[in-house]
């Protein structure tokens, strides 16, 4: 276990990192949290989001680092994290420059008026987002991170014990994520990577192709037990000694 991020007093010693993350130890959500979570804007079907948060209970009882997210846009996998998190009081930073990813401007499929600024003209979820922390009663267990990935990644020295890439999805800002956080999952941690479509008229690309890259680096392994629709998820095993 990595030394430097202590383990919880509270939290069960840590288990197979093969089990069923939705094992009868984890109470999931009450029907009022899932509802919370329903009405915030955002791209996560239900079952993916509940396996999101399997994932994230037992990336924080394992005493390995904290948990991070790469794209809070309005906060809803954000609270599924959170929830995850809170039982074991560790730490989600929720990373995100919030002015919207490409897909997300003018003019594309999954814009929203509604998020923009009227003084700026410009794409603003984080009121949004802290409004949904807020509400969900995480606000000592979700850090939004306001800031570029990149910038935030090069001064970041902590091993994660989950890393969720689900940031803008173009080619170049998807391999920058992959490239500049992946080095950073703990060893025994678990990476999970939204939007992985292996049919092209399904998705766009840069998920899916950053997913068979960290396959074929052979720093992480699958995890298919735990993957949900579009959500994939790898743990990366401790390295030989």
């Amino acid at each position: 276990m990595r030394a430097g991020f202590p383990v919880p007093p509270d939290a069960p010693p840590t288990a197979d990192p093969l089990a069923d993350p939705t094992d009868a130890a984890d109470p999931g959500l009450r029907p009022d949290q899932l509802e919370l979570i329903r009405s915030v804007k955002g791209f996560m079907p239900d079952d993916e989001g509940q396996a999101l948060l399997g994932v994230a209970r037992y990336a924080a009882r394992s005493g390995l680092g904290p948990l991070l997210e790469i794209g809070t846009y309005c906060g809803k996998s954000a609270l599924y994290l959170g929830f995850g998190a809170a039982p074991f009081r560790t730490p989600v930073f929720s990373v995100d420059h919030h002015r919207g990813s490409e897909e997300n401007q003018a003019g594309w499929e999954h814009h929203d008026a509604s998020l923009v600024d009227s003084r700026s003209g410009r794409m603003d979820t984080l009121p949004v987002a802290r409004r949904a922390v807020e509400a969900a009663g995480l606000e000592e267990t979700v850090v939004l991170v306001v800031g570029p990935s990149m910038v935030v990644a090069s001064a970041w020295g902590q091993p994660l014990s989950l890393l969720f890439i689900d940031g803008g999805h173009g080619r170049e800002v998807a391999w920058a994520d992959y490239r500049s956080w992946t080095p950073k999952v703990a060893e025994g941690g678990y990476l999970a990577i939204h939007d992985v479509f292996p049919d092209p008229a399904d998705g766009g690309r840069p998920p899916y192709e950053i997913f068979c890259a960290a396959l074929e680096s052979g720093r992480f392994q699958e995890v298919p037990e735990w993957s949900c629709g579009s959500l994939r998820v790898l743990r990366r095993p401790a390295d030989p000694v």
